[in-house]
């Protein structure tokens, strides 16, 4: 079935920048909503940000906004997410996640598929 597999994590600064990706395979992603959401020890599952296939919709959370930016490409079935002015509070594993658009789409539940996760550390 689908697969995606997340990389680009690392240990970086705070004030660093890192850029994730995930790829696609197995079957086409046209017409799915793609999303990144985060997960610290401890912690419940949180939205990171979301794209429609068309990029008509972008959506991210209030504690990203400014600083992180998802794009896709759709011919290489990707999506990426550009990390900037990092934090030591979005330590967390990124979780790429895909599904069909819902008014629910900040919620972990709402996806139908899941990466494995990369991990990203934000040193003091």
């Amino acid at each position: 079935q689908l697969q995606l597999v997340e990389s680009g994590g690392g240990l970086v600064q705070a004030g660093g920048s890192l850029r994730l990706s995930c790829a696609a395979s197995g079957r086409t992603v046209n017409s799915y909503f793609m999303a990144w959401f985060r997960q610290a020890p401890g912690k419940v599952r949180e939205f990171v940000a979301t794209i429609s296939w068309s990029n008509a919709r972008i959506y991210y959370a209030d504690s990203v906004k400014g600083r992180f930016i998802i794009s896709r490409d759709n011919a290489k079935e990707t999506v990426d997410l550009q990390m900037n002015s990092l934090k030591p509070e979005d330590t967390a594993v990124y979780y790429c996640a895909l599904g069909s658009y819902t008014v629910r789409y900040r919620n972990y539940d709402a996806y139908d598929y899941w990466g494995q996760g990369t991990q990203v550390i934000v040193s003091s």
